[in-house]
């Protein structure tokens, strides 16, 4: 085979090298010995190179809710790169990103008014404890610094995101993180919750660990609490009946920020625009980014109530307000796809329709209860979970062949997390689709036992 050259680099590269890409939490040695490619995606679907269809199990990342390939939303990417490729996001502004932040505030609950643009979850959500950093300050209680976080949270990879975040392996290689930060316990307990519909019954009490922290340290310290009102990336964590009102009922009485996470549960995920609105709480924050234009363009950001906005607006009306921003903040081609997709969600009513698929998606994903190596069962808006005992010879083994073997001979796509299968396909998802999904789960937990 003759190698081509690349005459900027000097390195010769052979047609489909695999060695030069350094694959985001992969296993990247397993991986390049046997490839799972994607070639292409439409709808439900995604294309290997070879044209096998695969049915997309997981959104993506949790985050094509609208689907793949769809025409508007292409459409409009393809009309903005032409129109506008790019405009400074620092002192200089374009139509489309007032546009979406706009309507992003009004899809979010109560006076969460205010959308400051990031291009991913991990930005989202340093951005989100900076602010909160930053309002204290400008209140003139700068000594409120302390941030508390969640056991098995998941907050991207930012030193902010994995210092209040709580999966080991994200913290354990990269030093000392933030100073002063503090976490909640988790709020999964197999033995009182397995196999609950939805939000468990139990559990809302695990709430009130905020007030020893906050007696640990002295509410005069503390900042901001962030957490997933569903943990997703640790194995799909639906909050306990109450628990998430409790928080907001603390950081009420303490004077303490509370941020949402819902890079993952935003637009729709839960059957609503965003958890907040499903569990009637209203958060000071909310981070989102993945689905608001369908994963097609990075995006994230934060919605702040009008009140942390309006603390921000004082001093002469021509000094930065907050030291803080991205070059691709509300990027002229991530805004189109953004309202393009809007636009559908509200079109095909698609948050709608993941409310009422709800019921039909937990009894198929309960259905799975008895396989072999079952061990638990969670399922909630259209998220699922299903916990496999590990081999023992190694943790986690299980479910990786499970997602190798769902990809390369059942034509499924699935996510795992340590020994937990998650499904989250698009929304668009219909009741023979999930049937189809279900049969294929069953099939590939079988071969695996």
């Amino acid at each position: 085979m003759s190698l081509a050259h690349d005459h900027l680099s000097g390195r010769d590269l052979a047609p489909n090298d695999l060695d030069a890409f350094w694959m985001p939490f992969t296993a990247n040695r397993a991986f390049k010995k046997n490839p799972r490619m994607i070639a292409g995606a439409k709808d439900m679907h995604y294309v290997t190179p070879e044209g096998r269809k695969i049915l997309d199990g997981v959104a993506g990342l949790w985050c094509c809710n609208a689907g793949h390939g769809r025409k508007p939303i292409v459409e409009a990417i393809q009309k903005q790169a032409a129109e506008l490729d790019y405009s400074p996001a620092f002192q200089f502004g374009h139509p489309k990103a007032f546009q979406l932040a706009s309507r992003i505030a009004a899809l979010a609950p109560a006076d969460l008014d205010h959308v400051f643009f990031a291009n991913s979850g991990s930005e989202a959500v340093d951005t989100a404890l900076k602010i909160a950093l930053a309002y204290w300050n400008v209140k003139g209680q700068g000594q409120k610094t302390r941030l508390i976080g969640r056991e098995r949270g998941y907050h991207g990879v930012g030193f902010g995101g994995i210092s209040v975040g709580g999966i080991v392996s994200n913290r354990k290689f990269f030093g000392s993180l933030l100073a002063g930060v503090d976490h909640l316990p988790h709020t999964y307990n197999r033995a009182e919750q397995a196999f609950s519909r939805g939000e468990p019954e139990w559990g809302a009490h695990l709430a009130d660990e905020l007030e020893r922290i906050v007696t640990l340290h002295d509410a005069s310290t503390v900042a901001a609490v962030i957490v997933e009102p569903m943990a997703g990336s640790t194995g799909v964590l639906p909050p306990p009946k109450g628990y998430l009102k409790r928080l907001r009922e603390i950081c009420d009485k303490h004077g303490i920020l509370l941020i949402f996470d819902e890079v993952i549960s935003g637009f729709g995920r839960l059957g609503y625009a965003f958890a907040a609105e499903r569990y009637g709480v209203v958060p000071d924050m909310i981070t989102f980014a993945k689905a608001v234009n369908s994963g097609t363009v990075p995006m994230g950001g934060v919605i702040a109530r009008k009140g942390i906005y309006d603390a921000f607006m004082n001093g002469p009306d021509s000094v930065i307000e907050l030291f803080h921003g991205y070059t691709y903040s509300g990027h002229p081609l991530a805004a189109a796809a953004g309202l393009a997709t809007l636009d559908l969600y509200r079109e095909e009513q698609l948050f709608e329709r993941a409310r009422a698929l709800e019921p039909k998606w937990i009894d198929a994903m309960m259905s799975l209860k008895g396989l072999p190596n079952v061990l638990d069962i969670r399922a909630i808006g259209l998220v699922g979970a299903i916990d496999l005992a590990s081999k023992p010879d190694a943790v986690g083994k299980r479910a990786f062949e499970a997602m190798d073997l769902g990809f390369r001979d059942h034509d499924l796509m699935i996510r795992i997390t340590g020994e937990t299968i998650a499904v989250t396909p698009p929304l668009i998802i219909s009741e023979e689709q999930i049937g189809e999904l279900v049969d294929k789960l069953g099939k590939i937990i079988k071969a695996v036992a």
